[in-house]
């Protein structure tokens, strides 16, 4: 095949006719075709993580793999359907051999010299890229962890608890003052408070606890070199309002949290046992022990006991001498305090009970409950602490329960470092004291350490299995142990640029880096793999004009063709990287919500990709010589292995 094409571009007449433009481009589909289905598979591949995870995060990246992955199989499709018929079209005119082309040919003068100089220098050249692995193997050790990079919404919501037992008036009250201190920044523009519940059953807020919506004015209005945290800092400093514990978050992610984990802010312990007293004070402990931890910010324990109840008991004695029953009593009460139900009224397809009452100023304090009239058949009407001790008690503000357990919680927020090493900081302060908790009590962490711990699961339990498949796929691609590996060591390599993108732009580990990283790994393993074959592709010519032998086949020989191998359409795999990267670069300066959630796949991405392919230009040929070398020496032949692109 090869052969004929050769005697094609020999022939003397040009432009060439159709049957024989035909045969070049139907010898040239049939010779790449192998190769796209191959190298989709491998991209498919490195996917397969991201399919597979779970909650949130499956929720926010599948779309993302779905699309890659639709993307690559219809590409593929048309690679080896349309576009051949799309060349019969459109190539027209005289052809130009590879070599007259003016990019391809500047390309080669820069690149071949620099391969010559690291085939050279073969030892120096690897013992840099294993420092440089070294190096990043380090600052990844370095690296801080969270669970999802936040994404700024552009918004705040402010939500500091009061005391359980605050009263309607001292809340609005609380409320106002809070409003109007925020509203004093420069930076806000609307600010929006809720103390309790809204009118859903969806909402089991207490009376104790503040949600404010603050909306930020546009960013360019905002005073110079402020940014979003420093304006959080403003609004904690000036709120500092006794008895009040303040906690921030954004609106969405914390109906997130709440919904997913149970846990308003971005860590929680769960503390589960089977006595309320025994659970606060294990909250309080537990508080005192985080306090001053860095990270740890809005540190709360949800309190347990505090709430104020006022109990009504009947004197069994004194009903007895007056003829009351307590049925006597619960009714007074009932009717007074609760409200008896009248009549029911009907507006069209809603209905609302009519419940009379005593006025308020008859029950809006301790002293006027007690003076409540209850009748007696014989000595008319007496008070209702002649009868009943009327005492305010103490109790839980809301019972929570979690697995058919009671359950307490010590919240906080994580701000000024990473989620990761704060909250293993923690875990250590907190290790002794877990032990010696009482029998039947134990904790449990929650909120976004909780979806970081299952996705990193997920992650570790399908990457090995992916290496793997990927693995295998190149084992059927060249049928060949040691190939396959030479294309595997690309990898730790390629990721090296990614990680110490990562490390200087400031980013932690997390899902969206990690998706990165996956993105990247089916990337280095399909130009590894195109090398590769190019490589072998030279082997294969060499042995046909040299013969397959130690005495024919030189030092010089084997270098000459593998300069040969690495140099033939260098401008295609500079193409694809090129696009690549022109593609991706832009993400580093976008601006707006949602740019911070892809800054961490894009980053590792990038850097990645430069090193990769440098790798596999200047490194990837290095290696293959030493193998080929210690092959001619150990076997006096090279393993010849003929693969198509």
């Amino acid at each position: 095949m090869k052969d004929k094409i050769k005697n094609i571009f020999k022939k003397e007449h040009d432009p060439l006719s159709s049957e024989e433009k035909l045969q070049i481009i139907e010898n040239s589909s049939k010779l790449v075709g192998p190769g796209v289905f191959y190298s989709t598979l491998i991209v498919i591949a490195s996917f397969l993580p991201v399919f597979l995870l779970t909650g949130m995060e499956g929720k926010l990246f599948s779309p993302l793999a779905w699309t890659k992955s639709f993307i690559l199989i219809v590409d593929a499709f048309l690679a080896i359907t349309l576009t051949p018929v799309l060349i019969s079209f459109l190539l027209k005119g005289k052809l130009r051999p590879e070599n007259k082309n003016p990019i391809n040919k500047k390309l080669e003068s820069i690149y071949t010299p620099i391969l010559i100089f690291c085939l050279k220098w073969r030892k120096t050249v690897l013992g840099i890229n294993v420092i440089a692995l070294l190096i990043g193997v380090l600052m990844f050790t370095r690296l801080g962890t969270e669970f999802m990079p936040p994404l700024d919404e552009g918004s705040v919501l402010f939500m500091p608890v009061t005391l359980p037992d605050v009263s309607n008036s001292e809340v609005k009250r609380i409320l106002q003052v809070q409003d109007k201190l925020i509203k004093s920044i420069p930076e806000v523009a609307h600010v929006l408070g809720k103390a309790g519940r809204a009118n859903t059953a969806t909402d089991n807020s207490p009376i104790s606890m503040i949600e404010t919506i603050v909306l930020l004015k546009p960013q360019n209005e905002w005073r110079e070199d402020k940014t979003k945290a420093d304006i959080v800092n403003e609004i904690n400093n000036k709120l500092q309002i006794p008895g009040v514990t303040n906690g921030f978050t954004q609106p969405i992610i914390n109906r997130i949290n709440m919904l997913s984990t149970g846990i308003r802010t971005d860590v929680g312990i769960k503390i589960y046992g089977a006595s309320l007293d025994t659970i606060n004070v294990l909250s309080q402990k537990i508080k005192k022990a985080l306090e001053g931890t860095s990270g740890v910010k809005d540190l709360y324990a949800e309190p347990i006991t505090g709430g104020k109840y006022i109990d009504i008991e009947a004197k069994r004695e004194a009903i007895g001498r007056y003829g009351l029953t307590i049925d006597d009593i619960n009714n007074v009460v009932e009717a007074s305090i609760g409200g008896m139900k009248l009549t029911t009224t009907i507006e069209g397809r809603q209905r609302f009970s009519v419940n009379a009452r005593y006025a308020q100023e008859y029950r809006n304090s301790l002293e006027a409950l007690k003076k409540l009239q209850v009748q007696t058949m014989k000595f008319g009407p007496i008070p209702l602490e002649t009868v009943a001790d009327v005492k305010i008690s103490d109790g839980p503000p809301m019972i929570n329960s979690e697995n058919a357990m009671l359950r307490g919680s010590v919240l906080f927020n994580v701000r000024e470092r990473d989620l990761g090493s704060t909250v293993k900081e923690a875990q250590k302060k907190l290790n002794a004291m877990i032990a010696k908790m009482p029998k039947g009590y134990y904790v449990e962490w929650s909120g976004q350490w909780e979806n970081q711990i299952r996705a990193k699961k997920t992650l570790s339990m399908i990457l090995p299995i992916v290496v793997i498949i990927i693995f295998l796929i190149l084992y059927f691609t060249y049928h060949s142990m040691k190939e396959a590996l030479i294309t595997m060591i690309t990898v730790p390599f390629a990721l090296i640029g990614g990680i110490f993108m990562v490390y200087f732009y400031g980013i932690n580990l997390s899902v969206a880096v990690a998706v990165g990283f996956i993105a990247l790994f089916g990337m280095a393993i399909e130009t590894a793999m195109l090398m590769t074959i190019y490589l072998n592709e030279a082997m294969n010519k060499m042995a046909e004009k040299h013969g397959n032998s130690a005495a024919t086949i030189t030092k010089a020989i084997l270098k000459q063709y593998i300069i040969d191998g690495s140099a033939k359409r260098l401008r295609p795999k500079l193409m694809t990287v090129s696009v690549s990267l022109f593609g991706l670069i832009p993400i580093l300066w976008a601006t707006g919500t949602g740019a911070d959630v892809m800054l961490p796949i894009t980053v590792p991405l990038i850097g990645g990709t430069i090193t990769s392919t440098i790798y596999v230009l200047l490194v990837t040929p290095i290696v293959f010589e030493m193998v080929k070398l210690r092959e001619l020496k150990t076997k006096g032949k090279i393993e010849l292995i003929d693969v198509k692109e």
